[in-house]
């Protein structure tokens, strides 16, 4: 491949609640691998504060994620931030840690993020980037994601 072809893909990190919204985006280059970027799309996630007498942040809990983010070192961070791991164990892993193979079951509900991930592949612009600054990607995601939350409504 030519000097001028390398790196020139961008991959998009979504992370949606039950429903398909999405609640944190991350846009990275296409090169690192999907687990080395979940501590980044995690940071990424805006959730409101709840009313109350404490009014600590409202957290997720549990994450369900595929087969490419199966590593020990996410498992250990997901737990560490007091998220539940869900996500298949590869073949070649041995020592699948934090998994529990009774809640493999929600790994069934794992089509609601594609859903969310084929809407926001309707957006022209975002299948083919044509702008050259990252903020300006960024923003016409924001956008696509804020017509996808529209669309479902």
């Amino acid at each position: 491949m030519g000097k001028t072809k390398r790196g020139k893909g961008t991959k998009l990190m979504v992370l949606a609640d039950g429903k398909g919204t999405p609640l944190g985006i991350c846009v990275e280059a296409a090169s690192p691998a999907e687990v080395k970027l979940l501590e980044r799309t995690l940071d990424a996630v805006k959730v409101k504060r709840r009313r109350g007498v404490r009014r600590r942040p409202h957290k997720f809990e549990r994450l369900i994620a595929d087969r490419g983010y199966d590593s020990n070192p996410a498992r250990a961070l997901l737990v560490k931030r007091d998220i539940e791991p869900i996500i298949p164990k590869r073949k070649n892993n041995r020592v699948a840690t934090h998994q529990d193979g009774r809640k493999l079951r929600r790994y069934k509900r794992r089509w609601i993020i594609e859903r969310t991930n084929s809407w926001l592949q309707n957006f022209r612009r975002l299948v083919a980037r044509y702008e050259r600054k990252v903020k300006n990607f960024e923003a016409l995601v924001h956008l696509a994601c804020a017509l996808v939350t529209l669309k479902k409504v």
